[in-house]
């Protein structure tokens, strides 16, 4: 688009000869003899730049300058002066003139060029001006969309607390847990439950990933669990009571889900009359510890996790319960923050600590430095199922 120039002079000759020559140059031109009249010109039309005499009768070049920066600061003036009047340029300068030139101007191409300038620096500044109007209002609109989306995770992580199980004395037995997730939502969750007179149920499991898609996971496991469970109390099934099958339907369930998510499981049924623990593992790292009075060893078991293959089985275990005994279960996370630098270092010094803790679960998330203020970089679940004393 053309630019609309405003030439103000009250020398006709100069200010004709000016107009023409823009003119020449594809510019839209107005004029005005005043400033006066240039302040009714810039009022009544849009003008991209003004070029201005500075002693003319009545009101001064000066004094238009002032008025046009504080209306339109951004609007380029370049200021036109006798060679005796230098100190009104340098004071034209100061209240934002982008140029000057001297008269007569001999070579008005000078006046282009200045004019060219003052243009390319305005619509340079007029896109900046843009581009932050648009990052503020994106901006704006990203923090609120945030802002939203946090709410949600919190009613998400609210939701998802009130999911997980309180704790539990079932006979002798007490069930203790511990979730630290790494962001609101966890990918990691357990639970524990009273399946008959006899029968107490336990798992925990990892989903990969973090956020909504892994929480969801997490709904989907403790709705499954619950089904099994009215399934068994209804007598139209008795999945819930053999692990290797519970983790074959979970299995099976997360492929027809189609979120392309995983777990690492451990789930167990301890039976309180034979004093007895079966218990299936999906991939489940680091193996459950058992805690009795004549010392602490890891679980037996290797799976694939589960949700990779359809068609994957799984085993079940089976060992006697001691009548003192601490069985803790945790997350990879709790691997995450010690400080050990191998694998089988991090594995030793975990049955350390459990056995240093006596099999306390706050007190190894003390000895870990883990609490609900402390970013963790993955999340960690801690699970006892313990029964006497050690």
């Amino acid at each position: 688009m053309t630019a609309h120039v405003l030439v103000i002079d009250d020398d006709a000759l100069v200010r004709d000869s000016i107009a023409a020559y823009l003119s020449d140059c594809d510019y839209q031109v107005s004029v005005a003899n005043a400033a006066q009249a240039g302040i009714e010109a810039l009022q009544e039309s849009q003008v991209d730049a003004v070029v201005c005499d500075l002693k003319m009768p009545g009101m001064t070049g000066l004094e238009l300058l002032k008025r046009v920066k504080a209306e339109s600061p951004s609007l380029p003036v370049i200021v036109v002066s006798g060679a005796g009047v230098m100190d009104d340029v340098v004071q034209a300068l100061r209240l934002g003139a982008d140029d000057y030139l001297v008269k007569p101007i001999l070579d008005l191409e000078v006046l282009y060029h200045s004019l060219q300038k003052a243009l390319q620096r305005a619509h340079l500044e007029e896109e900046n001006r843009a581009y932050r109007q648009y990052l503020e209002k994106t901006n704006t609109e990203l923090k609120r969309g945030l802002d939203e989306l946090r709410n949600d995770q919190l009613a998400g992580r609210q939701a998802q607390l009130r999911m997980l199980p309180e704790e539990l004395d079932f006979g002798d037995i007490r069930c203790r847990h511990s979730v630290t997730p790494s962001l609101l939502l966890s990918g990691d969750f357990l639970d524990y439950f009273e399946l008959d007179d006899d029968r107490l149920v336990f798992y925990i499991a990892d989903v990969s990933g973090h956020g909504a898609s892994s929480a969801f996971v997490t709904v989907l496991l403790k709705n499954l669990t619950y089904r099994l469970k009215r399934n068994f109390r209804r007598g139209s099934s008795d999945d819930v009571i053999h692990p290797a099958k519970v983790l074959e339907r979970v299995n099976s369930e997360l492929h027809a889900s189609e979120l392309d998510k995983h777990l690492t499981m451990f789930y167990g049924v301890a039976c309180l009359k034979t004093n007895s623990l079966v218990y299936s593992v999906g991939g489940h790292f680091p193996m459950p510890l058992l805690l009795t009075n004549t010392g602490a060893s890891y679980l037996e078991g290797r799976a694939m996790p589960v949700g990779l293959f359809r068609e994957a089985r799984y085993q079940e275990h089976a060992i006697e319960l001691p009548t003192n005994f601490s069985l803790l279960m945790f997350s990879d996370g709790i691997l995450e923050i010690m400080k050990e630098s191998t694998l089988n270092e991090k594995e030793e010094a975990l049955l350390a600590l459990v056995l240093e803790s006596n099999g306390n679960i706050d007190r190894i998330a003390t000895a870990l430095g883990v609490s609900d203020a402390q970013e963790v970089p993955d999340d960690i679940a801690m699970l006892s199922i313990a029964r006497g004393s050690l």
